[in-house]
């Protein structure tokens, strides 16, 4: 296809300045609750991240070309817009796996890129094992201010939680998002609750069961003295 043609991807997909700011829309899908660091404060995550956005250069018409109405394209070949996870704990601000972009014949873009994901989160155990903590995962251009780009919620203002695997250790018992920063960031939270169970039954009772016949012993010896 010759859409290509003078297609140049390091330039924001607007015909002048008055298009800005280009509106991305994000949701957030988490998957996997991989683990919960409480010593070293950091949420670890497998997630899939969607944007979406216009470009007005990738537009064809499909009866020219076959019927052909979307096409998938590596990420390197479009202008993408760099959102990034702000509060990462490691250093990773970027997906490591650049999946293709769709792309439709009305130049809508799609990009849904999988990553995983680890995300400072303050974390207070006073109330263990029956605590409750909430982790946020903030994303927002790394280069653009809120005049070039701004964001919006692609579907409903939480995470997805539709592909999310239980975890054992933690129930998510509220997902909810909120746009920040003049609409330049927007901050997923993941609330959750552990599992008393867990350790009720691999801490809590074992402890009990152990220092029974230890207290036993002390019954029986004052019993006899």
């Amino acid at each position: 296809m010759d859409i290509f043609r003078g297609y140049n991807y390091l330039i924001q997909p607007v015909r002048n300045l008055s298009e800005l700011p280009i509106v991305v829309k994000v949701a957030l899908q988490l998957v996997l609750l991989i683990n919960v660091d409480e010593k070293e404060q950091v949420m670890h995550t497998n997630v899939w991240v969607t944007l979406r956005w216009y470009d007005f250069q990738m537009r064809w018409n499909p009866v020219e070309y076959g019927e052909i109405r979307n096409i998938r394209v590596s990420p390197d070949k479009v202008w993408l817009p760099d959102i990034v996870l702000f509060n990462n704990a490691d250093g990773t601000f970027e997906v490591s796996f650049e999946c293709n972009v769709v792309i439709e014949h009305d130049g809508s873009m799609l990009w849904v890129p999988p990553a995983i994901y680890k995300s400072s989160c303050i974390i207070d155990v006073e109330y263990f094992p029956f605590d409750e903590q909430t982790c946020y995962m903030i994303f927002g251009s790394w280069t653009y201010n809120e005049k070039e780009i701004i964001l919006e919620f692609s579907t409903a203002e939480y995470v997805d939680l539709s592909e999310y695997s239980i975890s054992s250790i933690w129930d998510v018992i509220d997902a909810p998002a909120s746009l920040v920063n003049k609409r330049s960031r927007i901050e997923f939270q993941v609330k959750i609750r552990r599992k008393t169970l867990f350790y009720t039954v691999v801490l809590i009772i074992p402890t009990i069961l152990m220092a029974f016949p230890l207290n036993s012993r002390f019954l029986f010896a004052d019993g006899f003295n």
